[in-house]
């Protein structure tokens, strides 16, 4: 909480005896040490302002019913003072349990020889409340104000709220809530996600969660701050509620999240034919290769280079080149099980995954029908735009899963160059590792 405050340089007060002569003071003067959140000390003003008969008094008052918004406001208190010397600020004190409205300047120092962290607060009477300008500046603030702010009682009742927030709920219970539903609760899309809100603030806990809220607007995601704070007037304990609508907020982070779906698609599958890229293709092989050795089966990668593609690309052109190319990946699909995968390494290669096989001969059953498939005329149109048939063939090279390699690395390899062996006798055909 401090660590930008430089406390080195502060006043310390060794003992109580360095501020006797406050004791003579007329205005209220009092002490207060952060870090047992306790008065350190308090001038006979201070003493007679609590209503209390001695120092002693003052120092043993129980502050254990501090909400956590008051610790963090004097926490806060404490920086301003040391980061500019003085803080001035009004206050609502509770002596007697009467709301008191109090201006105070506020030093900061260090106490005794454990050099708590400390204040001293100089105060002056500052009316009751409404009667003093942060009192009419704030209430401007809370009117105009984008933010939702709504007072609940602990029962969770509105006692105020500011215009948005009545232009968003008003105070009646919203329709279809069940019966003995307070106010609070009826405004949660999720009626117990309100009752443990409701709880977290009968328990004057601070928090800060997002919900689905409904609002005369429709569902829309709120970010709910809570705070535990008093009744100006009785005293009482009130739950203090802000809201912000971050719904254009939460629809960006979806968006993002289905940019980054769409990018990742983008990674495993190919723009132009719609298969798996090279990097999914070499996932699937080695997940495929693992299954293969826990069962001790049998699997097989095709290695497919097409024979004519950069002929039919040269003559009629790049456009007619893709839509041959999507059409190869449309029949190499047909051309398998649903189980195996066709994927596209770049270019005019291919390749095919074939897990569960009883035999590697099998695996050439598999390359037959894609030679056959792929042989038959494919219709492009050309550069001029004409309409013509084209024919292509298929290079394969067959590797399986023992017996050519038992890692991917070596299946590609050992695919590749049975593929390449292909071309050298003849092309259209198949050949094994």
């Amino acid at each position: 909480m401090y660590k930008d405050v430089d406390i080195s340089r502060l006043p310390v007060l060794e003992s109580r005896a360095d501020v006797a002569l406050f004791d003579l003071h007329p205005d209220v003067i009092f002490i207060f040490d952060l870090d047992v959140h306790a008065f350190w000390w308090a001038n006979a003003a201070g003493v007679a302002f609590w209503g209390l008969d001695n120092l002693q008094q003052v120092i043993d008052k129980d502050m254990s019913g501090d909400t956590a918004s008051a610790r963090r406001r004097m926490r806060q208190t404490f920086e301003k003072a040391a980061l500019e010397g003085v803080s001035v600020n009004s206050w609502t004190a509770y002596p007697e349990q009467k709301p008191k409205r109090l201006h105070m300047r506020h030093r900061a120092v260090l106490l005794g020889p454990e050099r708590h962290r400390g204040t001293i607060a100089f105060i002056s009477d500052g009316g009751p409340p409404g009667d003093n300008p942060e009192q009419c500046l704030f209430t401007e603030a809370i009117h105009y104000t984008s933010v939702a702010v709504t007072s609940f009682s602990l029962g969770g009742q509105p006692l105020f709220e500011n215009p948005i927030a009545t232009e968003l709920y008003g105070y009646a219970v919203r329709e279809g809530a069940p019966a003995g539903v307070s106010v609070f609760e009826s405004r949660f899309h999720d009626l117990e996600e309100g009752r443990e809100r409701l709880r977290q603030g009968q328990a004057l806990l601070d928090s800060s969660q997002d919900h689905l809220m409904i609002t005369r607007r429709g569902v829309r995601k709120h970010t709910v701050d809570m705070r535990a704070s008093r009744h100006p007037v009785s005293g009482e304990y009130v739950i203090l509620v802000s809201e912000y609508d971050i719904s254009a907020l939460q629809n960006a982070l979806d968006e993002s999240e289905r940019a980054k779906s769409e990018l990742k698609k983008l990674a495993h599958y190919d723009a132009l034919t719609g298969v798996p890229t090279v990097r999914l293709c070499k996932d699937r092989l080695d997940r495929m290769i693992a299954v293969a050795r826990r069962n001790e089966g049998v699997a097989a990668l095709l290695f497919i280079d097409l024979d004519g593609f950069k002929a039919v690309n040269d003559q009629h052109g790049h456009d007619a080149g893709d839509c041959l190319l999507k059409e190869v990946a449309v029949r190499l699909q047909s051309s398998v099980r649903a189980s195996d995968t066709v994927g596209r390494i770049g270019g005019d290669e291919f390749i095919v995954l074939i897990p569960d096989l009883q035999q590697r001969e099998h695996a050439g059953l598999v390359a037959h029908q894609i030679i056959k498939t792929l042989s038959m005329p494919v219709t492009v149109t050309s550069n001029d735009g004409s309409e013509v048939e084209v024919y292509i063939g298929a290079s394969i090279g067959v590797a399986s899963y023992p017996d050519n390699g038992d890692d991917p690395e070596a299946l590609l390899r050992n695919a590749d160059a049975a593929m390449y062996q292909i071309k050298r006798l003849g092309k259209n055909n198949y050949g094994y590792a």
